[in-house]
C-alpha cells in the first residue's frame, strides 16, 4: 500500500455525531462521493481517507486523524492544499491543525533552497540574531522609498523589505523602484562596509512575477518577497524551482482567512514550498496571536524536518526596540526581528533609531552566555 499524510482536524460536534462526521471528513478530502458507488479495489484500498484517530480536544471539540494518500499530491503545492482542506475549508466548524507528511513527499517539495544557513551565508553574520524593516507607506515615489533604504542601510540594518502592499503601482513601479532603491542601499553600503539586503515585494500572476524576478537580477538583487497565499501556492512553490540562487521571504497576509492553525500554515507549509524566511505577526503586537502559537510557529520552522533546511521566523508587526532583549531571550539567536513603523516613527533621526535598534541585537549577542 502507499504511504498517507497523517492530517489532524479540530472539528466541534456533539459526541454522539463525532465518529460519523470523522467518516465523512475521511471521504470529503479523499474520494468525495458515496463509498458504496465505487467499485474499484484499488480506489477502495488505496486512495479513500482514513479515520486514524479520534481524540477530545476540548468542550465540544475533537481532533481527527485523517490518513490521506499521498497519491492524490504529486508533489503540486496546489493540490496539497486541495487534499488537506479543499472542501472541508467550507465547514466553518472544521479546523486543519498539523500535519506529518512521510519523508519522500517532503523531499519531494523540496523546502528552502536557503534557510537559515543561507540567509546568515549571504550577510556574512554569525551566531547572532538578524535585523530587518520594511519600506512604507505606499503611495510615495520610488526616490523616497530609496532614500528611505539608503537611511536604514546606513543605520547598519541587515535586512530591508518592500512592504507587502508596496507592488507595481503607478506611482511607484517595480522595474523603476527596485533598481533605485538597490543602488541607493549599494551605495550606503559603500560607504558603512555593511551588508545589507534589499528584498523587493513580488505581486501579480506568475508570468508578471517572472519578469519581476529577472528585473531584480538584472539590478543586483537576489532576495524576493511574496506572499503564497495571496500569489498561490504552486506559483511559490515554482518560482523557488526556477530560482534556486534567490533568497524567498514570504509574507502572511490572507493567511489568516484560512482557518489552518498557523504553526502549520506558516511553520511547516510555507517551510514545505521553499521559505527560506517566514514573516509572522508576533505577540504583543498589533495583532492578537498568543507567545504559545508564536513559539509553536517558530519551532515548525526552524525545528529537524525530513533533512529540509530550517525556514528563519521573522516576527513582525507592531515590534519596538524596548522589546529586542525581551523577544531574543523568547525565540534565541536564530530570528530576524522585524521592526517597521516603530523606526520610521524616528522621521528625521532614522539612522540613529536604527542604528540603536541593530545595536540593541549586536549588545545580546556579546552577552549570551
Amino acid at each position: 500500500m502507499g504511504s498517507r499524510l497523517e492530517v489532524t482536524y479540530l472539528v466541534e460536534a456533539a459526541a454522539s455525531e463525532i465518529e460519523a462526521r470523522a467518516r465523512a471528513l475521511a471521504v470529503e478530502q479523499s474520494v468525495e462521493m458515496p463509498v458504496s458507488a465505487i467499485t474499484e479495489r484499488i480506489v477502495l484500498d488505496e486512495i479513500v481517507g482514513r479515520v486514524e484517530a479520534i481524540a477530545p480536544a476540548g468542550e465540544g471539540r475533537f481532533a481527527v486523524t485523517i490518513g490521506l494518500a499521498d497519491a492524490t499530491i504529486g508533489a503540486d503545492a496546489g493540490q496539497l492544499l486541495s487534499m488537506l482542506f479543499g472542501n472541508s475549508s467550507l465547514h466553518d466548524d472544521v479546523m486543519l491543525h498539523d500535519v506529518t507528511f512521510p519523508p519522500a513527499t517532503a523531499a519531494a517539495f523540496g523546502g528552502p533552497r536557503h534557510g537559515i544557513a543561507g540567509f546568515r551565508a549571504r550577510l556574512g553574520v554569525g551566531r547572532r540574531a538578524l535585523t530587518a524593516t520594511a519600506l512604507k507607506p505606499q503611495g510615495l515615489p520610488s526616490a523616497a522609498l530609496a532614500d528611505l533604504a539608503a537611511r536604514f542601510a546606513e543605520g547598519g540594518i541587515d535586512v530591508i523589505k518592500d512592504d507587502h502592499g508596496i507592488a507595481d503601482q503607478p506611482v511607484a513601479p517595480f522595474a523603476e523602484r527596485v533598481p533605485r532603491i538597490a543602488a541607493a542601499v549599494h551605495e550606503a553600503r559603500q560607504k558603512t562596509g555593511g551588508t545589507t539586503l534589499y528584498v523587493p515585494n513580488l505581486s501579480g500572476d506568475l508570468d508578471r512575477m517572472r519578469t519581476q524576478v529577472a528585473c531584480a537580477r538584472a539590478a543586483g538583487v537576489r532576495a524576493v518577497m511574496v506572499a503564497p497565499m495571496v500569489a498561490g501556492f504552486a506559483n511559490v512553490h515554482t518560482l523557488v524551482a526556477e530560482n534556486p540562487d534567490v533568497l524567498v521571504l514570504t509574507h502572511p497576509s490572507f493567511g489568516g482567512a484560512s482557518r489552518i492553525a498557523p504553526p502549520l500554515l506558516f511553520g511547516k507549509l510555507f517551510r514545505l514550498i521553499g521559505a527560506d524566511a517566514i514573516v509572522y505577526p508576533n505577540f504583543g503586537g498589533r495583532f492578537g496571536w498568543s507567545p504559545a502559537t508564536c513559539r509553536a510557529l517558530a519551532d515548525a520552522a526552524r525545528a529537524p524536518w525530513h533533512g529540509l533546511a530550517a525556514s528563519l521566523p521573522v516576527p513582525a508587526g507592531g515590534m519596538t526596540r524596548e522589546r529586542v532583549p525581551e523577544l531574543l531571550a523568547f525565540y534565541g539567536a536564530d530570528v530576524m526581528l522585524l521592526i517597521g513603523g516603530a523606526l520610521l516613527e524616528a522621521r528625521d533621526d532614522l539612522v540613529a533609531a536604527t542604528a540603536q535598534f541593530v545595536g540593541a541585537v549586536h549588545r545580546h549577542a556579546d552577552v549570551r552566555p
